[in-house]
């Protein structure tokens, strides 16, 4: 009987671009876009300055281009580094059923060796939905999920990475089948890393299993060979991160349909259990122009693991970015005062107000047996804010925007990017880099879009 890995490996080497949807490589294209807006609005943020120096100061073989810059390092490094950007502020994209991801983590992946290789848009389109495929696949396998267990989704990462590598460089199905064997032996992540106080490895655990999935491509294409039943073999995964699993939802109906066209946008850069509950605080804070002056108390009413790891005391106290945009109290603050929740919010300035301070103790996070019936089928909130003069005001929110099933449309997306690149790009070089994402199924290689996205303008209105 098959691996998992080798039926992988023999679905990604008969993928031809002519197999995939219409939507799905719309979908791929709109990805594409959130994600450069991510990354070139991420770029200044001191991991990436610190990653950026270290990284060049071990040299590199210029292979692949760094995003919003005319250098070339090598492709393992690229894919670091873009991989990174695109993470940094917590803005990219979102999967979540058994386990969260952000397959758009995969997507440096796919530009960096499609780059190196000479790939058409084309190719690297089909590699991004590829990616999406096996990266949410992975979401749903394991019951519960993975996170349940005490183990970072960067543990997933690393086992669809190299597939994607693999795809690019053509390698043969025995040398994907090894290069999931080399990336899955030595890449699970710890959960330590999404709790309590969180440091800058909350972003770079991904953007680590990415570029090592790269580096283990590259290793069984010279015929390195990796460990086969990396899944289900005696020691594996299945057996070490404990019991639970539904094999089928990582093969059954490959091809037949593709996972990308369910995937979210995230329309707030924050974690993704905080998305409803800043949808419903927005909603009531503008509906009824509540005044952060006039909140007596706020409950928020939310899923257990939520409460668990976006409440506990260190989230009432938060001195860093990472901590900030991963707080349910701080967000839902900050969503009281400012009215909105963007980059802006998430300054050292921002997260050290005084009036955003005070309303902090205010919030209360309330874990809702009912709300976990409904999960993750839906993405439930129940949001009460109760007045100085004693009046309540309560909403629910059952999909936050950027949702599937709230979606963001083409036009906000190039809004989004817009604003994330607005002080890196004049007007016209936000256009080009529009028009060559739209039209990507037609480029020859990546190489224009890449001119196109050399920040031209480098002044920062926000920083982490």
């Amino acid at each position: 009987m098959s691996t998992i890995s080798r039926i992988w490996a023999e679905f990604a080497a008969g993928l031809k671009f002519s197999h995939i949807s219409d939507e799905a490589v719309h979908c791929a294209k709109r990805f594409l876009l959130d994600s450069i807006g991510c990354a070139i609005g991420g770029s200044h943020h001191e991991d990436i300055n610190i990653m950026h120096e270290t990284l060049d100061a071990l040299g590199g073989t210029p292979q692949a281009t760094i995003y919003g810059e005319k250098k070339k390092t090598d492709v393992v490094s690229a894919t670091l580094l873009n991989a990174l950007k695109v993470r940094v502020m917590d803005y990219n994209d979102i999967y979540w059923v058994q386990d969260p991801s952000h397959p758009s983590d995969l997507i440096p992946v796919a530009t960096s060796v499609g780059e190196m290789e000479h790939k058409s848009g084309k190719d690297i389109l089909a590699a991004i939905v590829l990616a999406y495929e096996l990266e949410m696949r992975l979401c749903e396998f394991a019951v519960p999920g993975i996170r349940e267990r005490g183990w970072h989704h960067a543990t997933l990462t690393q086992l669809a990475s190299p597939v994607v590598a693999s795809y690019l460089l053509g390698n043969t199905v025995d040398q994907t089948v090894s290069a999931v064997g080399i990336n899955g032996s030595h890449n699970s992540t710890l959960g330590a890393v999404a709790a309590g106080k969180l440091t800058m490895m909350k972003n770079t655990v991904d953007p680590m299993a990415s570029s090592t999935g790269v580096f283990a491509a590259l290793l069984a294409k010279r015929g390195y060979i990796g460990t086969e039943a990396i899944f289900e073999g005696k020691e594996g995964i299945c057996q070490q991160l404990g019991p639970g699993y539904d094999l089928g939802k990582l093969t059954d109906g490959l091809g037949d349909s593709w996972r990308i066209v369910r995937c979210a946008f995230k329309a707030f850069p924050t974690e993704a259990l905080t998305h409803s509950h800043i949808t419903a605080t927005l909603e009531l804070v503008k509906k009824h122009d509540i005044r952060p002056e006039a909140v007596e108390s706020v409950t928020v009413k939310t899923i257990a693991r939520a409460a668990d790891i976006l409440a506990d005391e260190s989230k009432y106290h938060p001195e860093t970015k990472e901590t900030a945009d991963h707080s349910l109290p701080y967000v839902v603050s900050a969503a009281i005062l400012d009215r909105q929740i963007t980059p802006l919010q998430f300054t050292q300035e921002k997260i050290h107000d005084p009036r955003l301070r005070a309303l902090l103790p205010r919030i209360k996070v309330v874990a809702d047996p009912e709300l976990e019936k409904i999960f993750p089928e839906k993405k439930p909130s129940i949001v009460e804010i109760t007045l100085t003069g004693g009046t309540t005001v309560r909403t629910s929110v059952d999909f936050p925007k950027g949702d599937p099933r709230n979606t963001m449309t083409d036009e906000e997306l190039e809004e989004k990017f817009d604003a994330l690149t607005a002080e890196a790009y004049p007007k016209e070089q936000k256009t080009a880099v529009k028009k060559a994402v739209w039209d990507f199924e037609n480029a020859q290689t990546i190489d224009r879009l890449l001119d196109a996205m050399v920040i031209t303008q480098p002044s920062w209105s926000f920083g982490g």
